[in-house]
């Protein structure tokens, strides 16, 4: 077998599950024939709306699911909340339009792990299934900046009413560490690099950051490292 053919048996005995969930038939099927030729990604279920998507997602446990902001039933930012509520948690990426910040917003805060603008190419779209399900945040450049800044002058991120400091207050000096990065928006290879750690460990240590401050995702993680003066 060649080097080749062993690196795609690799990837597909760890295929990225994904569910997309979206209202527009056209849609799904242009974003699953994208993914369908992926190496190490595979579509497991489609919805036409937010109750099918949680339906779908607690029957094939998928580890990404792709969720259209606007549908009917139960929209998007809906059914952010009862997706990242189930064991195992998948990571949601919101699809959505360019003018549609206050719902990106809106669906960062409730546990989304990013967004992803409807006209990214082909390439970006696989790179974000794959960066989402290594546990990296997702967010489109070309709205970033901007929806960063509102989340930041919006209030605390994630749940609860804590003072940010009061939240940040049980986390080891490591886990402050890898928090800060988090708020430079760092990947978890980029950060293991940085520290000198492998990215199992340093999933671990996101995975206890999130636990430690009730964040349901990286990007509440990052929005809280600088509500709570750890990146000064």
């Amino acid at each position: 077998m060649t080097d080749q053919a062993n690196s795609a048996g690799s990837w597909a005995d760890s295929a990225i599950r994904v569910l997309l969930a979206d209202d527009e038939q056209m849609i799904r099927h242009s974003v699953r024939v994208i993914l369908q030729h992926a190496v190490g990604i595979e579509v497991v279920g489609e919805a036409a709306n937010g109750a099918e998507a949680v339906r779908l997602a607690a029957e094939h446990e998928p580890d990404v699911v792709l969720l259209d902001v606007h549908m009917p039933v139960l929209d998007g930012l809906a059914a952010v909340e009862p997706l990242v509520a189930h064991d195992p948690k998948p990571q949601v990426v919101m699809l959505t339009a360019f003018d549609d910040e206050e719902n990106v917003i809106r669906a960062l805060r409730a546990g989304a792990t990013g967004f992803l603008l409807k006209d990214e190419g082909p390439q970006e779209l696989i790179s974000a299934v794959r960066a989402a399900a290594a546990g990296d945040a997702v967010l489109s450049p070309g709205v970033t900046g901007s929806v960063i800044r509102r989340m930041l002058d919006g209030g605390p991120a994630g749940v609860g009413a804590a003072a940010p400091d009061s939240r940040v207050a049980g986390l080891t000096d490591r886990e402050r560490e890898v928090m800060v990065m988090l708020g430079e928006g760092l990947s978890n290879l980029e950060i293991g690099t940085r520290l000198g750690i492998g990215g199992g460990t340093v999933k671990t240590h996101v995975g206890s950051i999130l636990g430690k401050t009730g964040c349901e995702s990286r990007v509440q993680a990052a929005l809280l490292a600088h509500q709570a003066g750890l990146m000064s």
